[in-house]
């Protein structure tokens, strides 16, 4: 909370409102490039602002109903909404046609609660429908299916009516895995290439889960649960899916987690259908017959961090971790007022600052992928732009200009200050209109690469890399619709 009185120069969250976009939006994300911001609204569409000019760009008008979620390709050329009419569209943002047609839809039979690119390949979606059910959709023309996600139970908790339903889901940054959270506050680790869970997490008082987020390195990952905390775990290594013995297989598995390392054979013999964790490795792979189930890691997770409002006990509607992962924001769902929380990760999860934001709620925030800077949604559709302010130095006007602790004295150059000739003045004017300004190519940022190794050395990578879906960082260009109509390409 006195962050700034401590140490006013080592501040890198944002601390002030920059500006305002007047959006009527329920939520809004910023792209993996950080020039554009996308828009969801509660009438079905999208809109796509450009944050230098604060003004929309593209128009996305696909759904008859209110947008769920939105999310970005890795390179800004794709753009998938999901909506309560359940479908999920995917965009071409290079398209030039408009108003904007839609690059592809995906049908489904109830209303879909979220939606979201695989990290590696747009061709590849997750999408979490409101009865709980998870589906991973593949358009690739040798790939093509529709899967759903299971849930394996054991012998006593399939004699239950119902199985827990899932409430959220989400890709890892790699792309490997999809995590799944449940109303029985458990945490499902599926193989993305597999379709098949690996591993389950009982989350301990979690209750409901209601969200998921993963650092942009994906060792870390925050859960919000019904019980108003957010817990923060470390990821845990997971073995490939061969290496799991199947269910009544009668093998203990240990896991490593936090850095831990299982004693040398740990294997012991147990009842058929009992799995606990093992590191990777430590065991030999074990044959796969037939009338054997796939197996999976049975552990619970015991979070680094807890972070909740205990004063008033406030619920959470978002959170979101800054570029370097050392920084986490929380949406507090305040009926009376607009608050996020930042807390200090690098710091023993301390709360760092508690930003008001006015009497408007929150509904939505969402952390720049390269700056400092978080968008937060209001529940009357305002965008606030958050960023941290840096003082000015004056020493950065002009190249000769020097700060100096004391008034000097200053001799005036002969020609310092003399009046150019009018004729001068118009010739260089008339000269520099003459010549081609581009004010639509920006600086690029620099690529990262995607966590979790390369293809040469990971199936599940060369799996999800497999037919290109064509979003290249530099084979594309969106066309963008001016005010009065026309448009342009905008690199």
């Amino acid at each position: 909370m006195n962050e700034s009185l401590i140490n006013p120069f080592s501040i890198s969250h944002p601390t002030a409102v920059q500006t305002s976009l007047f959006a009527t939006a329920l939520f809004a994300k910023f792209d993996p490039s950080g020039r554009y911001i996308a828009a969801g609204r509660a009438n079905g569409s999208a809109e796509i602002w450009d944050l230098e000019t604060r003004a929309p760009i593209r128009w996305l008008d696909g759904h008859v109903k209110a947008l769920t979620s939105l999310d970005w390709s890795r390179n800004s050329r794709f753009i998938l909404t999901s909506a309560k009419d359940w479908n999920v569209v995917i965009w071409d943002l290079a398209s030039k046609s408009d108003p904007l047609q839609r690059h592809n839809t995906i049908r489904f039979d109830a209303p879909v609660a979220s939606a979201s690119f695989h990290p590696r390949n747009s061709q590849v979606i997750l999408a979490l429908l409101t009865t709980g059910d998870a589906y991973v959709v593949d358009l690739r023309k040798e790939h093509r299916s529709r899967t759903e996600l299971y849930e394996v139970l054991e012998e006593s908790e399939e004699e239950e009516p119902s199985r827990p339903g899932m409430t959220c889901a989400r890709f890892d940054p790699s792309g490997k895995h999809i995590f799944v959270g449940t109303t029985a506050g458990s945490l499902l680790v599926f193989n993305t290439r597999t379709k098949t869970m690996i591993a389950r997490h009982k989350i301990s008082g979690a209750g409901t889960m209601k969200g998921l987020e993963f650092s942009k390195s994906g060792r870390r990952l925050v859960t919000n649960s019904s019980d108003r905390t957010l817990r923060q775990f470390v990821v845990p290594t997971y073995p490939h899916p061969s290496s799991i013995p199947p269910i009544n297989a009668g093998v203990n598995m240990k896991m490593a987690v936090d850095g831990e390392e299982p004693e040398p054979g740990a294997i012991d013999e147990q009842e058929p259908g009992a799995i606990d964790e093992q590191e990777p490795g430590s065991i030999d792979e074990p044959q796969q017959h037939e009338n054997q189930e796939p197996g999976y890691i049975e552990q619970e997770l015991e979070p680094t961090h807890r972070f909740s409002d205990p004063i008033s006990k406030t619920a959470w509607h978002a959170m979101s971790y800054s570029p370097d992962g050392e920084w986490l924001a929380g949406g507090a769902a305040d009926p009376a007022g607009h608050k996020i929380y930042i807390w200090d990760i690098s710091n023993d999860g301390q709360l760092a600052s508690a930003l008001d934001g006015g009497r408007e709620p929150l509904s939505h925030l969402h952390w720049h992928h390269t700056k400092s800077c978080i968008a937060s949604t209001t529940i009357h559709g305002n965008i606030l732009i958050w960023h941290c302010p840096s003082p000015e130095r004056w020493g950065a006007f002009a190249g000769g200009f020097e700060e100096v602790d004391e008034n000097v004295e200053y001799e005036e150059k002969e020609d310092e200050f003399d009046i150019e000739d009018a004729a001068v003045i118009f010739a260089r004017k008339m000269k520099a209109e003459e010549e081609e300004v581009d004010i639509d190519t920006g600086s690029e940022p620099v690529a990262k690469p995607i966590p979790g190794g390369t293809s040469a050395d990971d199936e599940d990578i060369a799996w999800a890399e497999e037919e290109p879906d064509g979003d290249d960082k530099l084979g594309w260009a969106m066309h963008v619709v001016m005010d009065d109509g026309e448009g342009d390409d905008y690199l």
